[in-house]
């Protein structure tokens, strides 16, 4: 998940220097809500392994 966000982003920044600015804002966005629920997905797995007692490291 992380790694298509980077993508993403990446993507917005081409597109930006490139001139596409439509496109740049689109890849943008999607590589914000990919970031955002990465960092849930992350800290709901941290959650859950913390009250079932293991590491979360």
């Amino acid at each position: 998940m992380l790694g298509w966000a980077l993508v993403f982003a990446v993507l917005a920044i081409l597109a930006g220097v490139l001139g596409f600015v439509s496109l740049a804002g689109l890849a943008a966005t999607i590589a914000k809500v990919l970031f955002v629920v990465f960092l849930v997905l992350l800290v709901a797995n941290f959650a859950i392994r913390a009250f079932r007692g293991q590491s979360v490291v």
